[in-house]
C-alpha cells in the first residue's frame, strides 16, 4: 500500500482509497478504467506532471477496485458514478477537468451530466461510454451466455491480466446510465484521444459520443497505431498535453 494513499469512508462501510496533489485549480480528476486502479502508468504521469505544474490533483479507486475495500463482483456502474460522486464532493472545490480512461470516460460523462456547474472541461481516453451493453453484450461467447444465464457471473479473459468477472447484475444495472445514443447534454469543452487499432473500443464509438455532444468545443484525436491503453511515451505527452490545455 502507498504511504500517501487515503481513505474516505462511506456511509455504507466502504472505503474509498485516493491520492491528492495539492496545487492550483482546477482540479484534475483522473477516472480509472474497468478492473483498473489509481496506480497505472497514465494515472501516475498525471501525478508527475501535476507535482512539477503546481496543478492540483486527485485520483482514486472505485469500489473493489485496487487499495478501495469491497468485492470486485459486486460493483456496478452506479455504485462506481456514486464513488466518483463522493469524492469530488468531499475531497475538491471549485472547477474541475475530468480525465476518464474507458470506463472512466463513461463514469466523467455521467459526472458532467450530475456537476455541469463544476466540470470545466473532459479529457477522454478511449471513452467506453454505455459499455455494458454496447461493448461487452454483444461480444459475449455461447458459454458466457450460459454462465450468466445459470450462475450469474462469467470470467472474461483479458489481454492485459488473468482475467476479470462479468455480472449479470453489472450488465442489467448498466442500461440505467445509457447516454448513447444521446443528445448528451454536456456542454463542457471535450477532449477525445483515440486509437484507432484499439481492440476494446472502435474508433466509431468514440467518435459517436462526440457526435452526441451538446457541446460545440470538440476535440477528436485519433492515433492510427494507437491501442486502447495509449500508454507509449508518444501517448503519454499528448495526454499530457491535452489536459494542459483543458485546465489552462
Amino acid at each position: 500500500m502507498s504511504t500517501d494513499t487515503a481513505f474516505l469512508d462511506r456511509p455504507d462501510g466502504h472505503r474509498l482509497a485516493y491520492r491528492k496533489v495539492e496545487g492550483a485549480g482546477p482540479t484534475v480528476v483522473w477516472l480509472g478504467g474497468f478492473h483498473s486502479d489509481m496506480a497505472g502508468t497514465k494515472a501516475e504521469i498525471l501525478s508527475d506532471w501535476a507535482k512539477a505544474s503546481g496543478r492540483a490533483y486527485l485520483r482514486f479507486d472505485y469500489f473493489g477496485h485496487g487499495e478501495s475495500s469491497g468485492d470486485f463482483r459486486e460493483g456496478v456502474i452506479g455504485r462506481w458514478r456514486e464513488d466518483a460522486l463522493a469524492a469530488i464532493d468531499t475531497l475538491t472545490e471549485g472547477p474541475l477537468v475530468l480525465v476518464g480512461s474507458s470506463m472512466g470516460g463513461w463514469i466523467a460523462c455521467l459526472i458532467a451530466l450530475a456537476r455541469p456547474e463544476r466540470v470545466k472541461g473532459l479529457v477522454l481516453i478511449a471513452p467506453a461510454a454505455d459499455m455494458t451493453d454496447k461493448l461487452i453484450e454483444p461480444g459475449l461467447p455461447p458459454e458466457a451466455k450460459t454462465a450468466l444465464a445459470d450462475r450469474g457471473v462469467w470470467t472474461r479473459p483479458s489481454l492485459y491480466d488473468d482475467g476479470y468477472p462479468i455480472t449479470a447484475a453489472l450488465l442489467e444495472e448498466g442500461r440505467r446510465w445509457s447516454i448513447l445514443p444521446g443528445p448528451v447534454p454536456v456542454h463542457a469543452p471535450l477532449h477525445v484521444l483515440q486509437g484507432a487499432a484499439d481492440p476494446d473500443v472502435p474508433w466509431r464509438h468514440a467518435l459517436a459520443l462526440t457526435q452526441a455532444w451538446s457541446g460545440k468545443d470538440v476535440v477528436f484525436t485519433l492515433i492510427r497505431d494507437g491501442d486502447h491503453r495509449l500508454s507509449r511515451p508518444q501517448d503519454l505527452r499528448r495526454l499530457i498535453a491535452a489536459v494542459e490545455d483543458m485546465a489552462a
